[in-house]
């Protein structure tokens, strides 16, 4: 059965990538090796393959891609287990479903082929009569009636499956995927891919759904999108035990995501109405705030108080926190100044012949000037290198102007090496990207790029008035940004 199996799997391998130069597997790992094909959401692509290696890096999973993308809706890894798979899909929110990949194909009588070569007999505990399974089928970018669905089904009448039938709660459950390309206009007639397997897990999509923002207790005005803030808990390497802090933390919502995970979350926010949920509401129709709306509510509501630590009014430009390495994560969104506003403690006034008097000291409320981002990009970094052990991790935000963003002008320290720059697309003309550090040893300061921080700015510039529809359409198509010149910018700016 080995010598099938070797032999199996290298024509699996030699067929299963559209592009050859992509992928390599190292010999010695075949005998004892499996596929498992990971099908994946076909929403924020740019994060998976960086959730991939920080979940692998996480649990200890050696990573060996076969087909690896983030624009297709799968990868495939080579992995000596079905733990080592169990343990990823376990975790990853991008990933809807991870099967052992038996056959694929480029088109179905490619596909049927392949699968009828299968050693069935090497599964033969999963095709027994004692268990009851079904046969999932799904399709990206085409849509299949019930009876297309049923008749894919029943073309695989060959697979030796003995069982019962079981639609709500079988044993084990079969996948078949196929993949029609990208252009909806111009579909194919046979799938462009075709892969079958048996399902060994599911990702964690449920917790979107768990954390939706819809029903949450309380939130704000930039609450973060549940998906994300699971993802930023990936890529941070959060799990049981870990420290976590939020030092801009506004409603929580990142916390949350981390505390899901088993992470002891803390956090910060100068913002002292919102910690309090005195701030007016940001839901519609909605015109005063719960009399029970609260940070802790919300751990409350998903039974996360265990994991919350609290959270305090401070000032991230003056760190209220221990100057020694005690988290293991750091992970933010801080404000931008367009939907939020940018403060810290200061004062243009000169004090410094008087002094506040001490009995108004207790409830004195000190004057706010505003933070620029480069100050603010520069204190984050700074109190990270600071904060983090070796092996910790900042997960941070950055909104950048397209056309405008480098890669090597990305924010630096000499202690935090730069692991993932995923992007999310805001508009043509901005985007904010998602930059995951690590600590390493190494010590010195922050340097950060004044060109790129100019995010606010450039923002408000008046461009939909002064280019047309037609226009702004060409130059997204040719450049992927409207590519503006310094005499529109100084133009546009005048305006």
């Amino acid at each position: 059965f080995t010598s099938t199996r070797v032999f199996y799997r290298k024509n699996l391998i030699l067929n299963l990538h559209l592009d050859q130069n992509r992928f390599s597997i190292p010999d010695s790992r075949i005998p004892s090796s499996m596929l498992f094909l990971f099908w994946c959401a076909n929403e924020h692509q740019q994060f998976r393959l960086a959730e991939f290696e920080s979940l692998a890096s996480l649990l200890n999973v050696p990573l060996v891609w076969v087909f690896k993308s983030s624009e297709h809706p799968w990868v495939i890894l080579d992995m000596a287990s079905e733990e080592e798979a169990l343990k990823i899909i376990s975790r990853s929110v991008s990933a809807k479903y991870c099967l052992h990949l038996w056959a694929e194909g480029n088109s179905y009588q490619e596909f049927h082929t392949n699968l009828k070569a299968y050693p069935f007999n090497e599964q033969a505990k999963w095709l027994s009569e004692d268990l009851s399974f079904k046969v999932h089928v799904e399709s990206f970018n085409r849509k299949t009636s019930v009876e297309e669905r049923l008749e894919k089904i029943e073309s695989l009448s060959y697979i030796p499956l003995q069982g019962p039938v079981n639609l709500k709660s079988p044993q084990v459950v079969f996948s078949y995927f196929e993949f029609h390309g990208f252009d909806h206009n111009n579909l194919p007639e046979e799938p462009l891919k075709i892969m079958f397997g048996r399902q060994v897990g599911e990702g964690q999509r449920e917790k979107i759904t768990k954390l939706s923002i819809k029903k949450r207790k309380f939130i704000g005005n930039t609450t973060m999108d549940p998906q994300l803030s699971l993802l930023m808990a990936n890529l941070c390497k959060v799990e049981a035990g870990r420290v976590v802090l939020d030092p801009f933390v506004g409603t929580g919502s990142l916390l949350i995501a981390a505390a899901e995970f088993g992470g002891l979350v803390l956090g910060g926010d100068i913002d002292y109405l919102t910690l309090h949920a005195r701030t007016r509401p940001s839901r519609v129709g909605q015109k005063v705030r719960a009399e029970d709306e609260s940070m802790l509510a919300n751990f409350e509501q998903y039974g996360l108080t265990s994991q919350y630590l609290g959270v305090i009014a401070g000032d991230a430009s003056q760190s209220p926190w221990r100057e020694q390495a005690w988290l293991d994560c750091v992970i933010t969104d801080p404000p931008y100044g367009i939907r939020e506003c940018t403060t810290r403690v200061g004062t243009s006034k000169d004090y410094s012949n008087q002094a506040i008097p001490e009995e108004y000291l207790d409830k004195h409320i000190p004057e706010k000037v505003a933070y620029t981002l480069y100050q603010l990009l520069t204190d984050l970094l700074n109190f990270s290198a600071k904060s983090l052990r070796v092996g910790g991790r900042l997960v941070y935000w950055l909104p950048v102007i397209r056309q405008t963003y480098q890669p090597d002008r990305v924010p630096s320290h000499p202690g935090l090496r730069l692991v993932a720059d995923c992007e999310q697309v805001l508009s043509s003309h901005t985007s904010r990207r998602l930059l995951v550090m690590e600590r390493v040893e190494g010590e010195g300061e922050a340097v950060v790029s004044k060109e790129l921080t100019l995010f606010q700015e450039q923002f408000f510039l008046p461009t939909a008035g002064n280019i047309s529809r037609k226009e702004r359409k060409e130059r997204i198509k040719e450049h992927g940004h409207l590519n503006l010149s310094e005499e529109e910018i100084k133009q546009f700016a005048k305006k």
